[in-house]
């Protein structure tokens, strides 16, 4: 059987952006391993305009041709790894717009984040969870948080990640659970292949409750 495929999802694409300093630590650690295959997925290569599909992804597929590729890439992955900085509180926008982008997908796959910026972009994360639960995805425990102190040391001070070697630590929890999750889902899946959802039937049910 193949190792399990991981996308390191890169969640902002805005210029200077700081998220290509922990996408290639984490790449380079995860390539240590050898029981699953990681890549970077980068949203830049997803140039997706703000979600004006006229049915959900969930319903059809979306007719924007980077949607499309955004989600063949998707589901050809066993497992996600969201960096996401903190914006106000809550997550990038570019990578809320992409998650509305997709749903099957994403369906009964494992993901793990990594935050960064204000309380290690803890608040984001948590808000990722709950846009997750609605795509089917499990979010895990074990995660990675670059709060201020080594976000400012990187920034101004010239220190790189390799300097607080606790991250580290916590890099190694988060893809042991994230690589054993997804071969377990990955095996629930082959063994018992979900079964369409006819989200139009539920949609006008819930409109005659209404």
């Amino acid at each position: 059987m193949t190792t399990p495929r991981i996308g390191i999802i890169i969640g902002s694409t805005r210029e200077g952006r700081f998220a290509d300093t922990p996408a290639k630590w984490l790449i380079d650690i995860a390539n240590r391993r050898g029981d699953a295959q990681f890549e970077l997925v980068d949203l830049r290569d997803y140039p997706m305009p703000f979600f004006e599909e006229t049915r959900s992804p969930a319903m059809v597929p979306p007719a924007n041709p980077a949607a499309l590729a955004w989600g063949r890439k998707m589901a050809e992955l066993d497992g996600y790894i969201f960096l996401t900085a903190e914006y106000n509180h809550s997550v990038t926008a570019v990578l809320k717009n992409a998650l509305d982008y997709a749903y099957v997908e994403f369906n009964r796959k494992p993901a793990s984040f990594l935050g960064y910026g204000g309380v290690g972009g803890a608040r984001a994360v948590e808000q990722l969870r709950l846009i997750l639960a609605e795509l089917q995805v499990a979010s895990l425990k074990f995660n990675v948080h670059i709060n201020a102190h080594e976000f400012m040391g990187i920034l101004m001070q010239g220190n790189t990640l390799a300097d607080y070697p606790y991250l580290e630590t916590a890099a190694g929890l988060m893809l042991d659970d994230l690589v054993w999750w997804a071969n377990t889902m990955r095996a629930g899946r082959r063994a018992a292949p979900a079964e369409p959802v006819d989200h139009t039937t539920i949609a006008r049910a819930a409109g005659a409750a209404a």
